[in-house]
Parts: structure tokens; C-alpha cells; sequence
């Protein structure tokens, strides 16, 4: 394996290359935990790993619970499946909220006062009712406890951790908060080696190939802890070293046969981009400057052709179907066609006509 077939590969693992899964709520279950923090285009990332999603088919699976969004692995929102998040949380949580200590004692947030809100909020949405943020925190003020939205934020994402709330049913364009064990029922309890098996083996699978601290970044996990995972693992993944460093990945994830150029228009928080630190470069060979040293506007999101970061893009103002884009090079008139094409894709999962302006 060459340093540029890790790229490629990683578009097969990750589904954005090769057959397609067939409904959001199988991307979620493949890639694990899916980081979310920005909805509109976070549901864009599960449409492009899936055949005929929309954003309309994701904020269903929402509402529906079939999708929840919560807390895990590092503190930003991710989604996971009903079925994963509460051995997910209950394995992470530990260092989710080592890393937020800090912030605690600045806010003045205790142990014996997470508890008391924990309480107040599961006794707020016990009667099945879903509530947002805003409701919540009035719910908090009515107990005594003095919430500001900072402090508001951290109450709620510790809520999260302690598996006393996740997402609820939307209200137009707010997230709402319900019970865990109304949108998650109990199931068996997972012993802590199977849990981090599990884990290691479905992000090396998903992601791969990826280093050691590739796998400790996306999971927060210490580095003990990822390695037991990786050994628990086991036969069912395969380790080989390029440019002295080591990558572990799925014995299916190949680079395979497809047709190229192949254009992408990523969010900027999609697994493809985020769920690597070490070896972040292999999506970046030719070295690209972010889209300010480019001359524009900062442009969180990526254009990636044929697995590497040529360009970055954003949604208009008032008009996410116009895309503004950047690119560090001039694309060939294939490239342009291809991410002509990504563009309708997109545009198609927002139920209308996208367009690309600077192609």
C-alpha cells in the first residue's frame, strides 16, 4: 500500500465510494458515532454514504428515533443508533468529562449539583412531553439552580453523559430533549472488553486504514484502552506500515475499481475529514492552504477530489443551494463535470436545484 492508496481506501471504508448502504440509519450503525454539531449539513453527510436519502428521510429517522443525537466520544454532538449509546456513552463518558473539569470548577458545577439538575430534568420530561434547551433551563431556574446559556450547555451535555437525556422530537428548528429510556429502552449490558473491541473494530473498519492516535483522537480513548480494543479486535484487522507509520484497517476496505475523477463536496465535521489526527495528511498530499489563504472568505468545507483536498466550498447566506467554492488549483474539464454532477447530488437531497458558483 502507497501513501496515496490510504486516501482511497479510506473513500471505500467510509461508503463514499463503492455500493452505497441503503438508509441513513445504516451509515450511522457503519461509521459508529457520526459528529453533528452542524444538523442541515450533518444530515448530508449520512445522505452521501446512502442511496436515495434526503434531509427529508434524515429529519424523519430523527424525529422518529430511529437516529439520536447526544454527547459521546468527544464533547461535540455525534449521532449514534438507539441500540449503541448507551455502552457508547457509558465508555466514553469517563474522559468526556476528565476534559471538562476544568470548566466545572469555573462555572461552579459540582457532583451533588449535576445530580440535582440530572433529577429535575428527568422529573420535566417524565410525562413523555419533549423539551428544549430554553424550557429546560427554565425548569432548572424554577428548582433553584442559577443556569446562564454557558452554564445552561454544560448542564445539559453532562444530562447527556449521565444518560438521563438525548435527542428529542425537532421543534421546527430547535433540537428538543428526551428521556434516554424513552428514545433508547435497556438492553444487555456490554462488558467493558467487548465494548472496546467492538468499537475499535467498527472505527477501523469505517475509517481505515488509521494510526493508533488516529483511533485514541476519534474516541477520546486512553491509549491502553485503544490498544486492548485493537487486540480484542484481533484477526478481523490488518496492519501494514506506510511512510514509517502503522495503520490498522478491515480487510475489505480496498480501493477497488470506479471511475475517476470522482468529486465530493464535504461538510467540513464529515467523518472523512474529522476522524483523524495524525494522519490527517493523506487526504492533503499536495499540502492545500485553508480557504483564507486563499484569498476568500474562511470556507469550512471540502472539496475533495479522488480522496484528496483540492478546494473548500460554503452554502450562500439565505440560499444553501448556492455553493461558493475555492479552489487551490485549476480543475480539468472531467473534475468540473464531476463535481458538476456532486453539486445535483446535493441539490437533490435538499429537494431542489443546487448550483456552483466559480466552477
Amino acid at each position: 500500500m502507497r501513501h496515496r492508496d490510504v486516501a482511497l481506501r479510506r473513500l471505500r471504508a467510509h461508503r463514499l465510494a463503492g455500493p452505497p448502504l441503503s438508509r441513513a440509519v445504516d451509515v450511522v450503525g457503519w461509521l459508529g458515532a457520526v459528529q453533528a454539531q452542524e444538523l442541515p449539513v450533518a444530515r448530508w453527510s449520512l445522505a452521501q454514504r446512502a442511496r436515495g436519502v434526503t434531509n427529508a428521510t434524515v429529519e424523519r429517522d430523527l424525529a422518529a428515533g430511529r437516529i439520536l443525537r447526544t454527547h459521546v466520544l468527544r464533547p461535540t454532538w455525534h449521532f449514534v443508533l438507539p441500540a449503541d449509546i448507551r455502552w457508547m456513552v457509558e465508555l466514553t463518558a469517563p474522559r468526556i468529562t476528565a476534559k471538562m473539569a476544568y470548566y466545572d470548577r469555573e462555572l461552579e458545577l459540582t457532583e451533588a449539583l449535576y445530580a440535582r439538575c440530572d433529577r429535575l430534568i428527568a422529573k420535566a420530561l417524565s410525562d413523555g412531553r419533549h423539551r428544549t434547551r430554553r424550557e429546560l433551563g427554565g425548569v432548572l431556574h424554577s428548582g433553584g439552580v442559577a443556569v446562564n446559556p454557558r452554564r445552561l450547555g454544560h448542564i445539559m451535555l453532562r444530562a447527556e453523559l449521565d444518560l438521563v437525556v438525548c435527542s428529542g422530537v425537532p421543534a421546527g428548528k430547535q433540537q428538543t430533549y428526551a428521556l434516554v429510556e424513552q428514545r433508547a429502552p435497556r438492553s444487555r449490558p456490554r462488558p467493558r472488553d467487548e465494548a472496546l473491541g467492538d468499537l475499535a473494530r467498527r472505527y477501523f473498519a469505517s475509517h481505515g486504514p488509521a494510526t493508533l492516535k488516529d483511533y485514541m483522537w476519534w474516541s477520546s480513548l486512553t491509549a491502553s484502552d485503544a490498544k486492548r480494543g485493537i487486540e480484542i479486535a484481533g484477526s478481523r484487522l490488518c496492519r501494514e506500515v506506510v511512510a514509517h507509520r502503522s495503520y490498522w484497517f478491515s480487510g475489505s476496505a480496498s480501493p477497488g475499481r470506479r471511475a475517476m475523477p470522482q468529486a465530493l463536496v464535504l461538510q467540513g465535521y464529515d467523518e472523512y475529514i474529522v476522524g483523524y489526527t495524525e494522519s490527517k495528511d493523506a487526504l492533503n498530499l499536495a499540502g492545500i492552504a485553508g480557504a483564507a489563504a486563499l484569498g476568500r472568505l474562511p470556507m469550512l468545507h471540502a472539496v475533495v477530489l479522488d480522496g484528496q483536498v483540492v478546494g473548500h466550498w460554503r452554502r450562500m447566506p439565505g440560499d444553501p443551494a448556492t455553493i461558493d467554492a475555492v479552489f487551490a488549483r485549476t480543475l480539468k474539464a472531467s473534475e468540473k463535470r464531476a463535481l458538476a454532477a456532486e453539486v445535483g447530488r446535493y441539490g437533490r437531497f435538499l429537494g431542489t436545484k443546487a448550483a456552483l458558483l466559480n466552477s
